[in-house]
């Protein structure tokens, strides 16, 4: 099966396109973003496409690819994809999305779990079309998650193991050649980036629980967590739990002094 692979730095992403190389299918194209330098070199999957002598390419490549290849893949790809890898690919172009579809699309789903104290979560993998986490459905994954133990940090830690394992399922069904199931969207919720920004900070008078809340909800350092303002500068909150896990991973690392 011949596939291009657009994807992120993240370790589920790099272990996904192992998966891909595991399975024999050919890799014609990666395109991930550039490295930021903050990424683990776990995370990177530039890194496992150099390994394998895989060809990294841009955008402009894969779309030259797009009526030569059998699957288009986005794993957590950040931008969005177009004509002609939407419909050319003998396949198609299937995107895998950290949150259940069509509940949330976009962006920021860990801290709309979060804020909204949901009791269940999932992970969803789905074919692309010209909107954002519309298309057709091939898979959702959903379990139980506890919204008062969960940061946005631990959430994304789970799901990433479950998008792997459900990738690496429909990866398997495609290699089987049997047909991937579509079933329709209904309505759903979308957030945007800017809509994170607006619910990260913590509003004047917020109670005691709804700042602990937001502070789970928005922990992923080093990203700003939950915000408060003062003389046009924000500054992130966390909690007694929270210091303790970044001390511990401090001497986990051996930063001791």
């Amino acid at each position: 099966m011949n596939v291009v692979y657009l994807a992120k730095h993240k370790r589920s992403a790099a272990l996904a396109l192992e998966a891909l190389v595991e399975r024999e299918c050919d890799v014609r194209a990666v395109v991930v973003p550039a490295a930021s330098g903050r990424e683990h070199p776990e995370q990177r999957t530039d890194l496992v496409a150099e390994r394998h002598s895989l060809p990294l390419a841009g955008e402009e490549e894969a779309y030259r690819l797009a009526g030569e290849v059998d699957l288009v893949v986005s794993f957590l790809y950040p931008r969005r994809i177009r004509e002609p890898l939407i419909s050319a690919p003998r396949i198609g172009c299937l995107n895998f999305h950290p949150a259940p579809l069509p509940d949330l699309r976009g962006v920021g789903g860990y801290n709309v779990a979060l804020l909204e104290g949901l009791t269940e979560w999932g992970v969803s993998a789905h074919f692309v079309d010209e909107s954002y986490d519309t298309g057709d459905l091939v898979d959702v994954r959903r379990f139980q998650i506890d919204p008062e133990a969960e940061t946005a940090w631990s959430l994304d830690l789970r799901c990433q193991e479950e998008l792997l394992d459900v990738f690496t399922g429909v990866i398997d069904t495609a290699l089987r050649g049997e047909p991937l199931p579509r079933e329709p969207q209904g309505e759903g919720r979308y957030f945007s980036r800017a809509d994170l920004e607006e619910m990260r900070r913590v509003p004047d008078g917020a109670s005691a629980e709804e700042i602990e809340r937001r502070i789970r909800a928005f922990w992923y350092p080093p990203w700003p967590g939950a915000t408060v303002e003062r003389d046009g500068r924000s500054y992130t909150l966390v909690d007694e739990r929270l210091m303790g896990e970044v001390a511990r991973a401090l001497r986990d690392a051996g930063r001791l002094p």
